[in-house]
């Protein structure tokens, strides 16, 4: 991010450019706001000659299309003197797969190839972060609609714990978080949504963290390729002493009629099995995290599919149960099958355990010939 050597005018308008040399190839954006942007500059530039303290002053931010600026997350993180600079894609109608996102110029394209698609519902987002047009854009993940486009564009995804920011919807599954290149800068924007203090005390593992490793959950059809490069992912992490990794023949129920019946208010009926689901996943997690730190899956089951759709295949089997429970996920990049496919590592934690998750993180992204450390290749201009 800033290291106080420009201002926020000059960053935003830098970040302006930067945008529309890079996005004709990608389609990340779907509005950018340069008068929005520039008043919000001139207020940041004003409160920090005025002595203020803002820890995100003059951070060009990209916000996911169906938040914009009135959205709760987003007014917090222009509070902490971020500086919106345009919306982000989402996905378009016609199609119930949300993994993919819609522009008047055509769908948003994955920065390693385009032709996959970035993932969704924050495809956009994950594409403009990845490319490096922003270092921070806003998601919102209901089922990993921040992990998922982040496992597919190599970059990081949080989903905090649920209720630790008021949820986006009545079930309270959709939770707000970033979209990242760095710990650091995941932590910082944490910090501003959730008045956490995680950043100043940010640092890789004391420990190696005890962690569960599952590739499929016990349900979910993980494509062997995927599950072997989280786990060389892992590997990485274990030899820098970050985790302390272990297989576990872990049996989820799983959660795909219990997060429709929720998320779709059935009838009664539904509702008692959805309930029951969910004390399940509950009672097997406690289970789990009793004699473990962090549990860790490859975030995707599968790798980015073309713009055609997902198939069959279900692109949240991996990431919604934690939607179901509340608990904190992380997906952090793990580098790329041999076809050149990115695959996402996800870590879940305890409740409010979101430093361990992004401690590892840091750690990830430290490691000097990590798989983590594969980046997309940037557009041409």
């Amino acid at each position: 991010m800033l290291a106080g050597e420009l201002c926020a005018r000059e960053t935003a308008h830098a970040a302006l450019e930067h945008i529309a040399r890079l996005d004709g190839a990608v389609r990340a954006f779907t509005e950018l706001w340069p008068e929005q942007a520039a008043a919000h500059a001139a207020d940041v530039d004003r409160r920090v000659r005025a002595g203020e303290r803002l820890s995100l002053a003059g951070v060009p931010l990209a916000v996911k299309a169906t938040e914009g600026l009135g959205a709760r997350q987003t007014a917090r993180l222009l509070a902490a003197g971020c500086v919106p600079v345009g919306a982000t894609a989402t996905p378009g109608g016609g199609t119930a797969w949300q993994t993919w996102g819609a522009t008047d110029r055509g769908p948003t394209l994955n920065p390693y190839d385009p032709r996959w698609s970035p993932g969704g519902s924050s495809a956009g987002s994950a594409a403009a972060v990845a490319c490096g047009m922003v270092p921070l854009a806003t998601g919102s993940d209901g089922a990993g609609s921040v992990r998922i486009p982040a496992a597919w564009c190599g970059v990081i995804g949080l989903k905090p714990t649920n209720g630790l920011v008021p949820a986006r919807d009545r079930a309270g599954l959709n939770v707000s978080g970033p979209l990242a290149r760095t710990a650091e800068d995941a932590a910082a924007y944490l910090d501003a949504l959730a008045g956490t203090q995680t950043l100043p005390g940010l640092a890789p593992p004391r420990r190696p963290l005890r962690t569960a490793w599952s590739a499929t959950l016990g349900f979910a059809d993980t494509a062997r390729r995927i599950a072997v490069r989280a786990r060389a992912c892992l590997e990485d992490l274990a030899a820098a002493d970050a985790v302390a990794p272990r297989d576990v023949p872990l049996q989820l129920p799983d959660p795909a009629a219990c997060w429709t019946a929720l998320r779709g208010g059935k009838d009664s009926g539904e509702a008692t099995r959805a309930a029951a689901t969910r004390t399940a996943l509950l009672h097997a997690l406690d289970g789990l995290f009793a004699a473990y730190d962090i549990l860790a899956t490859p975030t995707t089951p599968r790798p980015p599919h073309g713009h055609q759709g997902p198939g069959t295949g279900m692109s949240v089997a991996l990431t919604w149960a934690f939607n179901i429970t509340g608990h904190p996920a992380i997906s952090i990049p793990a580098g790329c099958t041999e076809a050149g496919e990115p695959v996402g590592l996800q870590l879940i934690a305890p409740p409010g355990r979101e430093s361990d998750l992004l401690a590892v993180a840091l750690r990830a992204g430290a490691l000097p010939t990590s798989s983590a450390s594969v980046r997309p290749r940037r557009p041409s201009t």
